[in-house]
């Protein structure tokens, strides 16, 4: 019920007469995903700015999802970063920053070296691009063009080499997610 085509976009809306008490998945039917390209726009206006693009992930019975997620943020180290939805790790969710190159080894060590300046948002109602590369146990993220992070990911029992794709309407405070132009190459 939160989602709908709007302006040629997929379109994910809460509102204080309809509010999401928890995240929102509208997830793509063609089957799991192992090594791929994903080219996107988004704009997000609300709650933070915050949504996400889950992928190589498992969506669980009550509609949560468990893996990946490239991050949607208003800004900061979560814009353009890779998350670990609902992970089972040691460490923080998110796995590498905005503006970072992150590897984590076998073990759980990671090791963080700068990749450069951040990426940003377009102002507010503008489209933003996303683009999204995983193969093998990397992953690279660029937001407008600029190469958020990049994600070496080694650590035995919680790295993802396949899955579903998601996108998601955050829980919390009315908000709205639009995506469009979407093209996905597998590799």
């Amino acid at each position: 019920t939160y989602w709908s085509v709007r302006d040629g976009a997929i379109t994910g809306q809460s509102t204080p007469e309809r509010p999401c008490t928890s995240n929102q998945f509208i997830v793509w039917q063609g089957g799991e995903l192992a090594d791929f390209e994903l080219k996107l726009k988004f704009r997000v206006t609300g709650n933070g700015c915050n949504s996400g693009v889950q992928f190589r992930s498992k969506f669980r019975e009550d509609g949560l999802a468990v893996g990946y997620q490239a991050d949607i943020f208003q800004s900061g180290p979560y814009l353009g970063g890779v998350c670990d939805e609902l992970h089972a790790r040691n460490g923080e969710e998110l796995l590498s920053a905005n503006g970072n190159k992150t590897t984590i080894d076998a073990s759980g060590k990671r090791t963080v070296t700068k990749l450069g300046a951040p990426a940003t948002m377009k102002p507010q109602g503008e489209w933003n691009d996303y683009h999204i590369k995983a193969e093998g146990q990397r992953i690279i993220l660029e937001i407008n063009g600029v190469k958020s992070t990049e994600l070496i990911d080694l650590e035995e029992g919680h790295f993802d080499l396949s899955g579903e794709l998601g996108l998601q309407l955050r829980s919390g405070d009315p908000m709205t997610v639009q995506f469009k132009d979407i093209y996905l190459k597998k590799l």
